[in-house]
């Protein structure tokens, strides 16, 4: 993480990002019209199939898992080019179908409020005009992957493109709270957003972090995005960044942000989004009784992106294999891939560094089993010495997943 002050916080930055964010406030299309292609997810509970469409304002071809609220999936060779995922095919999430279709730039502000010494409501030129920092880090769904789940649970049947990865540029969250004066005896930070729930009783989405987390310096409020401007769909202007955690905490469209001298005993807090108090969430099916903990952070995981699922190849006795890799909440320290199920282990070469939350590209030759059909396999483990495990977990929520995948391709 660095700082970027100098140019970037000039007065000249400051209404430059302004003046193009106008431009990216165009309203988008209530329904979009889907495309006639589809990609097959390959989930083992069946109805596999999903349109692809690029009919959604300021993205290109994506995944369509639902209209309202938008759910927009990333196509798996997307993550095969960059460990960067380019904004137009970052995924998209939202929890309720009111969101703003546009955002005046001018109006929009802010708020601060809470046990803190003095209210306060922060208009974007004056969160622009504060020190910036920027990282890189993976945005993950917590469901992702929920679809390969077995037996099922309910829950947008993700495949594996429910994430992304970019470089966030922004302002620490520490820095909003040192404006308005965090007072003794605070405990929690709640963060909430412009969507709006859809039915009268519907709960306001609000999350919330520990008060020493959201100080930590690292939690972001970013409005930068891959050396641009956040997507309208990705949370414009401003959206919250908890590197090494999943997504339900990275609020969209931040517009609220309240210090709590106590526990946030909201819906999405107490009630949504829980795992399993036991390792790695993981419960037998069926199974009652246990306690339950807010998800947190991030585990693992690794993918081939340079094969498909299903793919088929010119059988050669060596191929090239290459893929992507997350340690979660803390770096990558090494990939290992096999090709015969799991019985043999091949290291690979890792790519540049571009952070401990960040993606990290691996590359290798694996040698071939024979023709056939070949599983492929990628196994991380991350700084903290922690490695996927073989055996996927399961839980009713569909969350954490994080086993080793297996990506089936035939060489003949």
């Amino acid at each position: 993480m660095k700082s970027l002050d100098g140019e970037l916080a000039t007065e000249t930055s400051r209404r430059r990002f302004l003046a193009q964010a106008v431009l990216g406030t165009a309203g988008f299309a209530a329904a979009p019209a889907l495309a006639q292609q589809l990609v097959d997810l390959h989930l083992p509970g069946g109805n596999s199939d999903r349109p692809v469409t690029d009919a959604f304002p300021g993205k290109g071809r994506m995944i369509l898992q639902r209209i309202h609220p938008p759910l927009l999936e990333t196509p798996m060779e997307v993550f095969d080019k960059s460990v960067f995922t380019p904004n137009d095919q970052f995924y998209v999430r939202w929890h309720w179908a009111d969101i703003p279709t546009s955002i005046n730039v001018d109006s929009f502000r802010l708020e601060v409020s809470g046990h803190v010494d003095k209210p306060i409501s922060i208009s974007l030129d004056r969160l622009l005009s504060l020190p910036r920092i920027e990282y890189a880090a993976v945005n993950q769904c917590s469901g992702n992957s929920r679809g390969l789940f077995v037996p099922r649970v309910p829950g947008a049947q993700w495949g594996n493109g429910a994430m992304g990865n970019a470089k966030w540029l922004g302002v620490s969250l520490r820095s909003v709270l040192d404006l308005a004066g965090v007072r003794p005896g605070a405990a929690q930070v709640r963060f909430g957003g412009l969507d709006q729930p859809v039915v009268p009783d519907g709960p306001d989405y609000f999350k919330s972090l520990a008060i020493d987390h959201a100080r930590d310096g690292e939690v972001m409020i970013a409005f930068g995005m891959n050396g641009e401007q956040l997507p309208l769909l990705n949370g414009f202007p401003c959206r919250l960044i908890v590197p090494g955690w999943y997504s339900t905490y990275w609020v969209k469209m931040l517009s609220s942000i309240e210090v709590l001298p106590g526990p946030d005993d909201k819906y999405w807090m107490a009630k949504a989004y829980k795992i399993p108090d036991t390792p790695r969430a993981d419960v037998k099916p069926g199974a009652t009784g246990y306690k339950t903990v807010p998800i947190n952070k991030m585990v693992p995981r690794s993918w081939v992106t340079s094969l498909g699922d299903g793919q088929a190849i010119a059988y050669e006795p060596t191929i090239p294999l290459g893929g992507i890799a997350m340690g979660g909440d803390c770096g990558v320290a090494r990939v290992a891939v096999s090709a015969d199920g799991g019985r043999s282990w091949y290291q690979t070469q890792l790519g540049p560094d571009e952070g401990k939350y960040s993606f990290r590209r691996w590359d290798a030759r694996v040698p071939l089993p024979g023709p056939g059909s070949v599983k492929l396999m990628s196994r991380c483990w991350n700084t903290d010495g922690v490695s996927q495990p073989m055996q996927p977990i399961w839980n009713s929520g569909g969350y954490m997943r994080g086993n080793i995948e297996i990506t089936t391709i035939v060489a003949s």
